[in-house]
C-alpha cells in the first residue's frame, strides 16, 4: 500500500493541475467542519505531471468524476490515480451554453458572433443558468451528490478549467452541507488564481478567434455575478435552494443526510 498524504486546501497540491484542491476545512452549520482529505475539487486531469504522479496517487482517491462532454474526455483522456473507479459524468450536453464552446473559438465567424463586444460575459450569465435548469445538468450533479454520500471516497470531480462546471459542483456540495454563503463565493473566487493552464489554452484559442484578449477574458476567469446569477435562478424557478434540491435535483433527504454524516466532523 503507498504513503497517502494528507494536505489541507492552502496552496498548491499539483503544480500540473493548479486548480486541484481540497474542499474540506470550512465551516458548517452547526458547528462542525468539511473534513479533509474527502472532496476535491479539480481543472484538468489529463496534464498531471511525472513528478506530480506520487502526491496524487497517495492522496488515496477512491472515485474520479469527469464533468466534461464526450468531446473535451476524448480529445484529453485523464490520468485516473491508482485504486481509483473513473466515471463521466456529463452536466452539459454538446448544445448547451457551454458545450464545446472551444470548437466555436476555432471558428473565426461563430467565435465572433458568439462571443465579440460583450457577448462573452453573457454567454457566461447563460451557462450557469442552464447549470441550473438543464435536464443533463440536473441529472449529472445529482449522480455527483450521490456518489459523494454513498460512493467511496475520497473523490476528485472536475472538468477543464475546475471554475465553472466544477465550480457550481463545489457551491452546491458545501451548501449541502451547511457552509455559509459568504465562504462557498470566497472558495468560488479562488479559482481565479488558478488558471495558469487555462490562460495558456485560452490566449492560444483566442488567436486563433481573431478575437482580443479583452473579448475572450470574462470566460477564462470567475465572478461572483456568476455564481449569484446561478442561485438567484435557484430561487427563480424552484423557490429556494432546498427546492432546487429537493425538486429539481431529486435528492433524497437520506442521501443529503448520508452526505453531512460522512463528510462533516
Amino acid at each position: 500500500m503507498g504513503i497517502v498524504v494528507f494536505v489541507t486546501n492552502d496552496g498548491f497540491i499539483l503544480s500540473s493541475a493548479p486548480n486541484f484542491r481540497d474542499l474540506g476545512g470550512h465551516r458548517a452549520a452547526g458547528g462542525g467542519t468539511v473534513r479533509h482529505g474527502m472532496l476535491y475539487r479539480s481543472d484538468a486531469l489529463h496534464t498531471i505531471s511525472e513528478p506530480d504522479l506520487p502526491v496524487y496517487n497517495g492522496l488515496g482517491i477512491r472515485q474520479l468524476i469527469d464533468l466534461r462532454t464526450e468531446h473535451e474526455r476524448v480529445n484529453l483522456p485523464d490520468i485516473t490515480p491508482e485504486g481509483a473507479a473513473y466515471t463521466a459524468v456529463s452536466v452539459q450536453g454538446p448544445r448547451a451554453a457551454g458545450g464545446n464552446f472551444s470548437e466555436a473559438l476555432m471558428d473565426r465567424e461563430r467565435a465572433r458572433a458568439m462571443f465579440a463586444d460583450g457577448a462573452a460575459e453573457r454567454f457566461m450569465f447563460a451557462v450557469y443558468r442552464e447549470l441550473v435548469t438543464d435536464e443533463i445538468a440536473l441529472t449529472g450533479y445529482r449522480d455527483l451528490v450521490e456518489r459523494a454520500a454513498k460512493g467511496p471516497t475520497a473523490l476528485v470531480f472536475h472538468c477543464s478549467a475546475g471554475k465553472d462546471r466544477t465550480g457550481w459542483g463545489a457551491a452546491l456540495l458545501l451548501s449541502l452541507l451547511g457552509v455559509d454563503r459568504t465562504v462557498v463565493v470566497a472558495d468560488y473566487l479562488a479559482s481565479n488564481e488558478r488558471q495558469e493552464n487555462t490562460d495558456k489554452w485560452m490566449r492560444m484559442l483566442s488567436e486563433h478567434s481573431g478575437l482580443t484578449w479583452e473579448e475572450v477574458a470574462p470566460m477564462a476567469r470567475v465572478r461572483a455575478e456568476y455564481l449569484e446569477t446561478a442561485f438567484t435562478h435557484v430561487d427563480e424557478v424552484y423557490g429556494s435552494f432546498d427546492g432546487y434540491v429537493s425538486d429539481g435535483l431529486g435528492l433524497s433527504s437520506a442521501t443529503v443526510e448520508s452526505l453531512r454524516e460522512r463528510m462533516i466532523s
